[in-house]
């Protein structure tokens, strides 16, 4: 049974899925915030951010490209760490449950929590590295 627990052999393919599996999600939607410009813009001026298309454009460039860098391992711990940074103040913005009722505060607050175990993987990243599958190795950086 300690063998079942010995993972050496499955460590490096693992960080590799886990990188790929974290930065979906942001890719998806970092995407979907550049094709869509206008109206990401136009929902975080509803929203009430100051200087929507500065934060759109900070949105996109740390969802998609920030993203598809953890993706393929580039920067990893930085951009981990920053992107967690991100995740974390976009719970807080996006998703205060604390401040709402009924099924709009149910929703924010899973949501909310969602953000938090992101971080908590994003974290996880920016100690393990981006493992042997990446361009951190290739360019001695991870």
């Amino acid at each position: 049974m300690n063998d079942w627990f010995k993972c050496e052999k499955a460590k490096d393919p693992l960080i590799l899925l886990s990188r790929v599996l974290l930065a979906l999600l942001f890719i998806i939607f970092g995407w979907q915030k550049l094709l869509a410009f206008a109206g990401t813009e136009a929902s975080f001026a509803q929203m009430g951010l100051p200087l929507p298309a500065v934060a759109a454009a900070i949105a996109v460039v740390m969802e998609f490209f920030v993203g598809v860098a953890i993706a393929i391992g580039l920067f990893t711990r930085p951009l981990a760490a920053l992107l967690a940074f991100y995740t974390l103040a976009t719970g807080l913005i996006g998703h205060a449950f604390w401040t709402m009722t009924g099924s709009a505060a149910i929703d924010a607050e899973i949501n909310f929590f969602k953000n938090i175990s992101i971080v908590g993987g994003l974290l996880l990243l920016f100690v393990t590295g981006a493992g042997r599958y990446s361009f951190d190795r290739k360019l001695g950086i991870g």
